[in-house]
């Protein structure tokens, strides 16, 4: 199973690191139940990485952890961030998923058709 990160989302990712007060290993991206289409992606800090249950996705010395449950809803995953305008945020351009909501924060997955 795989997800990567974009250079963007690397650089993002280290400055946060980086400015955070508490001390942190890196960005722990989770896949939970809800949403308006079923999932929804949440980001927070890694406070710890559990090397029996966590992988560690790392470039350019950032590290993104993400729990094998997790994982396996977004295998196959990009990670990127993206400044614009009207809104700042990490983005996942993610295979599995059929459809997301509007904001790309929620999403569902089966049949594409």
């Amino acid at each position: 199973m795989t997800i990567s990160l974009s250079e963007a989302a690397a650089r993002r990712i280290g400055k946060v690191v980086a400015e955070s007060a508490e001390a942190v290993q890196g960005v722990r991206l989770e896949v939970l139940g809800g949403g308006c289409s079923g999932y929804q992606y949440k980001f927070g800090f890694a406070d710890a990485i559990d090397v029996d249950d966590d992988i560690v996705v790392e470039r350019d010395g950032a590290k993104l952890v993400v729990d094998k449950t997790s994982l396996q809803l977004l295998d196959g995953s990009e990670v990127d961030y993206g400044e614009g305008l009207m809104e700042s945020g990490f983005r996942i351009v993610n295979p599995q998923a059929a459809s997301s909501c509007g904001c790309g924060s929620s999403f569902s997955v089966g049949d594409k058709a």
